[in-house]
């Protein structure tokens, strides 16, 4: 065991070089590698790999050979909800410009919550003198990133598609209010963005807490006797395997919530009711 009890859910830097960026760069270097990036750079290539070959294992008899076999449908029918119930009604006419990233974002942060939950944190010092392991989304840095990607796709795909509309929504009401309004509505723009970050690591950042705080019981009651140590591994062990199982269940929650704020984000960009706008001025 790590003389730390949060050995393994902290970012472990791999390669630093010197930097001095103020405030940034507290400790005078920048982490160019760390477990965490490793493990974001190996979700992308699993992803890379594996998606395309699961998707061509088909049936190859007649028309069957449309239908998608194995994995290739449960991904299929992923894509087919995320498309139908989330895409759709928030992007509309839009939705065949977008469904691709929320695809990607989907199974991307997706991808990295199940890497978390395998134990690479504890095997790879031990084998390789290196530690690669832990949850990517449960640093801070690795959710802001997507959520920063999330404000681009906001604020460029709405001048690009909405021009005029698009910059006049942050400055709704009078004219005297319009710069106040104006301030409101970036602050609220970048609050939702702050928010999605937010959401992901704490979420993903709080199972693995859990897990550490029982581990700690199991060690604090095993230096005062080992009875008692072992009568309290006992609940703790049944109740850290319930636990993974949930961790499993809230990584598909946390990446569906992740595509559904970025599709609602997006969408609240690039989706513009002009019918309503005049019939309301009309009235």
């Amino acid at each position: 065991m790590a003389s730390n009890p949060l050995d393994h859910v902290v970012q472990h830097p791999l390669k630093e070089v010197p930097l001095d960026a103020g405030a940034l760069t507290p400790n005078g270097v920048i982490t160019v590698l760390s477990d965490h990036i490793a493990m974001t750079i190996l979700s992308g290539l699993l992803l890379c790999l594996f998606l395309p070959w699961a998707m061509r294992r088909r049936r190859q008899e007649g028309i069957e050979g449309l239908v998608a076999t194995g994995f290739a449908n449960f991904i299929e029918v992923v894509c087919e909800f995320l498309r139908k119930q989330v895409a759709e009604p928030a992007l509309e006419h839009h939705t065949d410009r977008f469904i691709k990233y929320i695809w990607s974002v989907f199974f991307f942060v997706l991808t990295m919550n199940l890497l978390g939950l395998v134990p690479l944190g504890v095997i790879t010092p031990l084998a390789v003198g290196y530690h690669i392991g832990g949850t990517a989304t449960a640093n801070i840095w690795v959710t802001g990133t997507l959520a920063l990607m999330t404000l681009v796709m906001m604020v460029v795909n709405g001048i690009r598609l909405g021009g005029m509309d698009y910059l006049m929504h942050f400055m709704p009401g009078p004219l005297l209010l319009k710069p106040l309004m104006l301030v409101v509505e970036i602050m609220g723009m970048l609050a939702k963005i702050f928010a999605l970050a937010i959401r992901l690591f704490a979420n993903m950042l709080a199972g693995h807490l859990i897990l550490v705080v029982l581990l700690g019981l199991v060690l604090g009651a095993g230096s005062s006797s080992a009875a008692l140590g072992y009568s309290v591994a006992v609940p703790v062990v049944l109740g850290s395997v319930a636990l993974s199982m949930l961790e499993i269940f809230v990584a598909f929650l946390q990446a569906f919530i992740f595509a559904l704020l970025t599709t609602l984000f997006i969408g609240m960009s690039v989706v513009f009711h002009h019918d309503e706008h005049e019939e309301a001025a009309a009235h």
